[in-house]
C-alpha cells in the first residue's frame, strides 16, 4: 500500500529501505533488526510505528533504554521531534494513510458483525485465501505444540505422561477441559501401571483422585470408596478439588464421571499410548484405537479427538524427534478429516467460504482467536485485501 522507494526523512534526508526487519508482537518496538540507508549511511536497527509523533511520549518510549536502538520512527503526522533515553534524536518519515485505507480500516474496525470483513470473502483470490488458511492451520499447530511441550516439561521428560493429559483434556470437550488437564496430573502413571491389569482398581485411583466416586450409582460406589482408600494410603495420593467439575447444562453422558469411566477403560485396554497412536498410519485406524466397537462416542466426538489431541501429539512429537513424516501424518489426517461444526465454520460458509476438511475449520478457529477477538485485522492476510480494497 505504501511506496519502499522516494522516501525522505522530515528534515529533508532520502531514506531507502534494505530491510523491514522482523514484525515484534510483544514488547518492545514494532520491527526488529532492520536496515534503513539514511542519507547515504546505512544504519541497523530497530523500527518504530505511531500515528503521531508525540504518542513516543505518551507511551513513554523516551524514558524506555529498550528503544535506544531505533533507526527510524514511521508516524502519519510529525508534530513533534523525538529522542530517545540517551538524548539521540530519532529520524523521522512522514506516511500519510490514504484515505481510502482509512475509511476501511475504521469500517472493519468497528462493525459489530462477525466477521467483520464478511463482505470482500466472496471476491478473494482462491490461491490466496488457501495459502492463508494453510498458513492459520500451523500456526495452530505451532500453538497446540508449545502446550504438549509444556505438559512434557511438566511430566520431567515423559512423552507418554504428556500423551495422556493432552488426551484427558480433550475428554472434557471443553467445559471440563482444564479441570481434566488438572485431574490427569493427579494420576500417578508409574504407580497406576502396578494395577493396570485390574479395571476396577484403576476405575478407583482415577475416580478417587477426582473426587468423582460419590457421583458413581449406589451399587459400585461403596466398593469404589473402599478400593480407593486402600489405594490412596497404598501410595500416599492426594486428590484434586471435587469442586472443579462443572456439571451445569450438561447432557449425562458427558459428566465428567462418566468420561473418566471410558478413560480408565481406554487406559486399561492400552489406547492412550503414544506408542498406540504413531502405530496408526491411516485415519480408520485411529478411530478404531479410540473407540472400538463404536463405544462409547459418536464418530463426531472420536473425530474431535483425533483433531484436539492425536493430531497436536503427532506434530509435536515428530517436531520434537525431527521426524518429518509424524509431522505430515497430522496434516494429512486433518486433510481427511470432515470440516467440524460450530458457530464459527457456520458463520464463514454463510459468507461464501467454502470449509471443506477439519485443516479449514481448525484455520477458521485460530483465525477468529487470534485475529477477529483481538482485532489484529492488520496482521490478518483477509483484512489487509479489505483495507487496499476499493470502497465496498
Amino acid at each position: 500500500m505504501f511506496p519502499l522507494g522516494g522516501l525522505i526523512t522530515k528534515d529533508g534526508k532520502q531514506v531507502e529501505v534494505i530491510d523491514v526487519g522482523l514484525h515484534n508482537y510483544d514488547q518492545g518496538p514494532d520491527f526488529f533488526n532492520a536496515k534503513v540507508k539514511v542519507d547515504g549511511e546505512i544504519w541497523a536497527g530497530n523500527v518504530e510505528i505511531h500515528d503521531k509523533s508525540s504518542d513516543w511520549y505518551v507511551h513513554g518510549h523516551d524514558r524506555d533504554e529498550s528503544y535506544n536502538n531505533v533507526v527510524l520512527h514511521v508516524v502519519s503526522k510529525v508534530d513533534c521531534e523525538v529522542l530517545m533515553a540517551s538524548g539521540r534524536m530519532v529520524a523521522q518519515i512522514e506516511l500519510r494513510v490514504p484515505e481510502k485505507v482509512l475509511s476501511n480500516y475504521e469500517e472493519l474496525f468497528h462493525t459489530e458483525r462477525y466477521p467483520p470483513c464478511w463482505r470482500i470473502i466472496p471476491s478473494l483470490n482462491r490461491v490466496m485465501l488457501l495459502g492463508w488458511l494453510t498458513r492459520l492451520q500451523a500456526e495452530r499447530l505451532e500453538q497446540k505444540t508449545e502446550r504438549i511441550m509444556e505438559r512434557v516439561h511438566r511430566s520431567h521428560g515423559s512423552w507418554e505422561c504428556a500423551c495422556f493429559c493432552t488426551i484427558a483434556r480433550n475428554f472434557g470437550f471443553g467445559v471440563n477441559g482444564d479441570a481434566f488437564e488438572e485431574w490427569a496430573f493427579h494420576i500417578p502413571l508409574g504407580k497406576v501401571a502396578h494395577h493396570r491389569d485390574d479395571l476396577f482398581q484403576v476405575k478407583a485411583m482415577f475416580l478417587g483422585q477426582a473426587g468423582l466416586i460419590d457421583k458413581v450409582e449406589h451399587g459400585k460406589r461403596e466398593a469404589l470408596a473402599a478400593e480407593y482408600s486402600y489405594l490412596k494410603e497404598k501410595f500416599s495420593l492426594r486428590p484434586m478439588n471435587a469442586l472443579r467439575w462443572k456439571y451445569l447444562r450438561m447432557r449425562p453422558a458427558n459428566f465428567p464421571h462418566v468420561r473418566i469411566i471410558q478413560l480408565a477403560e481406554a487406559y486399561y485396554e492400552f489406547r492412550t499410548e503414544l506408542s498406540r497412536i504413531i502405530e496408526c498410519m491411516e485415519l480408520r485406524d485411529l478411530r478404531d484405537l479410540l473407540n472400538p466397537g463404536g463405544r462409547p462416542f459418536s464418530k463426531a466426538s472420536v473425530d474431535l479427538l483425533v483433531i484436539n489431541s492425536v493430531v497436536p501429539l503427532l506434530f509435536a512429537y515428530g517436531k520434537a524427534m525431527g521426524k518429518e513424516e509424524l509431522q505430515n501424518r497430522a496434516f494429512k489426517f486433518l486433510d481427511e478429516l470432515d470440516a467440524e461444526s460450530n458457530a464459527i465454520t457456520r458463520v464463514w460458509k454463510e459468507c461464501g467460504l467454502e470449509v471443506s476438511c477439519a485443516g479449514d475449520s481448525q484455520a477458521l478457529i485460530q483465525q477468529k482467536k487470534e485475529y477477529c477477538d483481538r482485532k489484529r485485522c492488520l496482521h490478518c492476510r483477509i483484512g489487509y485485501e479489505y483495507l487496499a480494497s476499493k470502497r465496498l
